[in-house]
């Protein structure tokens, strides 16, 4: 039998930093089982971008969105363009969106502006979204829960992730209990994230995706190391062993999960 596919649920594969070798990174990707990427936007210009290596690698989809903190002049023609782009068959979600109150990029009303018409859009469109959310997870639990009411039916208990997940333990029950999933990246192996590995240990099992966040956050195996998707490995064994299953129940777990999030069939 062959190894379960792994399914890295957020990676931005996009970045100028996998320009030099954009193409290995691919190949150590798929020869460690991981043979779907997800690359999120952050902006307009990096919908395009992802897009384009959609068309040009096989395996990969995309979100559009507006990253919080590029949403300091966002406006509806950015809306209208999004809408557009949202109806390509590469497109799986809406996101990466959400708030930032860590970096001082862009004022929190405007950040709740954008985040709700893109939550409405998401709605309108019958996709699930991709949040980021740092040190505010009490104003986009609350947005959240204005929100999950409205969205159509066929969202239900799938309305979408919340990506890289840092949050307390109330957090991730109460974003649970709205019918969103967690995404873990390369923290939970990280030496002093006990917390984050009680959550992680716990989480329903259907509630719970892999993901690397790449450029970003490399695991702790690699540490100070540009992550990539091939990384994605060390991220399901530690949870396989938090969780105490093996690393390829996991696997099959999480793709599962991922398959059903954003309809990948």
């Amino acid at each position: 039998m062959s190894a379960p596919e792994l399914i890295d649920t957020h990676c931005h594969l996009n970045f100028h930093s996998y320009d030099d070798d954009r193409a290995e990174v691919l190949q150590r990707a798929k020869q460690a089982g991981v043979e779907r990427i997800i690359i999120p936007a952050i902006d307009l210009p990096s919908c395009l971008e992802a897009l384009d290596l959609a068309e040009s690698y096989r395996g990969i989809r995309v979100a559009v969105g507006i990253h919080p903190n590029s949403c300091k002049d966002f406006a509806a023609s950015w809306l209208e363009e999004l809408r557009a782009l949202a109806l390509r068959q590469e497109v799986i979600a809406i996101g990466e969106i959400g708030l930032d109150y860590y970096w001082d990029k862009c004022p929190k009303p405007a950040q709740h502006r954008a985040l709700e018409a893109q939550l409405e859009l998401a709605a309108a469109l019958e996709l699930p979204v991709i949040l980021h959310n740092r040190e505010a997870a009490a104003d986009l639990l609350s947005i959240l829960e204005a929100w999950s009411p409205t969205a159509p039916a066929i969202l239900h208990d799938r309305l979408g992730v919340l990506h890289s997940f840092s949050a307390s333990l109330e957090v991730a029950q109460r974003a649970i209990e709205l019918g969103f999933t967690l995404g873990f990246t390369g923290p939970v192996t990280y030496k002093k994230a006990d917390d984050l590995r009680v959550i992680a240990a716990c989480v329903p099992q259907d509630r719970i995706l892999i993901e690397t966040d790449g450029p970003f956050l490399a695991p702790q195996q690699v540490r100070g190391k540009r992550n990539e998707p091939a990384f994605l490995v060390y991220i399901n064994e530690k949870l396989a062993e938090l969780r105490g299953v093996s690393p390829e129940a996991m696997a099959r777990q999480t793709s599962k999960n991922a398959k059903q999030l954003f309809d990948l069939g």
